[in-house]
């Protein structure tokens, strides 16, 4: 099954973004919330993403949705170092990506299938 990684800059909002995907979409997901600093400041930390994408990792590949511009810079730093497997940063909504991510990769679609739910989730309306 295709994990997810999200990466903000506060842990709280990591958190509840997983909690919330996680409701929609099951346990069977592996869903990896990342955020904040390892002192619990405000920021992004390359070694705890590393060990979020390990722990998300099954095999079929992974997303990763970040916040603001330093997290995506921090994500992409961590995966150009980052040698096998499939991971993927992709532009997509923190929240909706997440939230669309989630429920495809339960279906077990490909991970081809869960970059473009979560980019598709751009253009939902909200009314």
């Amino acid at each position: 099954m295709v994990g997810i990684v999200v990466v903000s800059h506060s842990s709280d909002i990591a958190a509840g973004t997983v909690a919330l995907a996680g409701q929609m979409a099951g346990p069977e997901v592996p869903l990896e919330g990342v955020g904040g600093t390892a002192d619990g400041g405000l920021g992004t930390d390359a070694d705890r993403i590393e060990a979020a994408l390990d722990a998300a990792d099954q095999g079929d590949g992974v997303i990763v949705l970040g916040d603001l511009g330093s997290a995506i810079l921090t994500v992409r730093s961590v995966l150009e170092d980052r040698e096998g497997g499939d991971f993927r940063l992709v532009d997509a909504p923190l929240v909706e990506g997440a939230i669309a991510a989630a429920v495809t990769a339960s279906a077990g679609l490909s991970v081809d299938d869960v970059v473009r739910a979560a980019e598709e989730a751009r253009v939902v309306p909200k009314f």
